[in-house]
């Protein structure tokens, strides 16, 4: 099969200056064409995960991918961050004109992956640390997300000593730090209480509000992904393939907790989900038959 092809470009700050100055952007943050992928299990068997995926991801869009389970939506993630290779097809980030090394990604998975020798400003701060900022200006900024996100006091705690929503803001505002170009989320709020989840997604709503990083969510909450996105992907069930796009016409800013009861959110929820539900219907059968 052809190899995908993965080209780390210059970063995004062209288009955004372009925006800026009125004139539409000349390239998307992300340009998927074609790209296709398949999993060999243990028995040797052969799954089709994803087939002839293609996606544009504007410069600022906060996009979010939802879909029935298994139907390749983390592959997908994985494959447009540049962290798996896929079967056919090709990536571009930021127009793919320049080394990797011009083009900072941030990537937050599932499970927090704090550091437990670290203290939590020492996890927030290591990014920074890696690229060589002074450690007077790393700690600054790492105190600023920590107060922004409700975890001043908490400077000299180890992970060990949080809860599972503390750590999982540690995680996040850990990769905000930075400043990545281009922001990957793999259900980042998987396993909170609703409550800690509400609480997390307005602290991501409000600072993309003030940053407006691109950025791309994966989720099963289709609640989230309608209220926090510019813009929901629906894939098919597996081999996973691109069903539905649905812009996201509710008025920004956003509050997380308010925008849940209006009428429009109501009725953007029922026609995703009447397409959502289909797919899941069909992933049922699928993983019957496996």
């Amino acid at each position: 099969m052809i190899g995908m092809k993965l080209d780390i470009g210059a970063a995004c700050s062209d288009d955004v200056a372009l925006k800026d100055s009125g004139v539409p952007a000349s390239r998307p943050a992300i340009r998927a064409r074609g790209i296709s992928k398949k999993h060999m299990l243990k028995s040797r068997k052969a799954i089709q995960a994803l087939d002839n995926v293609s996606l544009d991801v504007p410069d600022r869009e906060f996009l979010t991918i939802v879909g029935p389970s298994g139907c390749g939506k983390s592959t997908l993630l994985h494959l447009l961050a540049g962290l798996s290779t896929a079967d056919a097809g090709s990536v571009e980030l930021c127009g793919g004109q320049a080394r990797a090394a011009d083009l900072n990604l941030g990537y937050i998975s599932q499970v927090d992956t704090l550091l437990p020798w670290r203290n939590v400003l020492e996890n927030v701060e290591i990014g920074l640390e890696l690229r060589g900022v002074p450690k007077n200006e790393r700690r600054a900024a790492a105190e600023e997300l920590m107060h922004r996100v409700g975890l001043r006091g908490f400077e000299r705690s180890y992970p060990f000593e949080l809860s599972g929503g503390m750590r999982k803001r540690v995680a996040v505002i850990r990769t905000l730090a930075y400043d990545p170009d281009i922001i990957f989320m793999d259900e980042p709020f998987v396993g909170l209480d609703v409550q800690t989840r509400d609480e997390l997604e307005e602290d991501i709503l409000n600072i993309w509000q003030e940053q407006r990083k691109t950025i791309v969510l994966v989720t099963h909450d289709l609640a989230e992904a309608i209220t926090i996105s510019d813009r929901v992907v629906l894939m098919t069930a597996r081999p996973g393939a691109i069903k539905a796009e649905y812009d996201i016409p509710l008025p920004r800013p956003r509050s997380v907790a308010q925008t849940k009861f209006t009428g429009d959110f109501m009725q953007l929820h029922k026609m995703i989900w009447d397409d959502l539900s289909a797919e899941v219907v069909k992933a049922s059968r699928t993983n019957a038959h496996d």
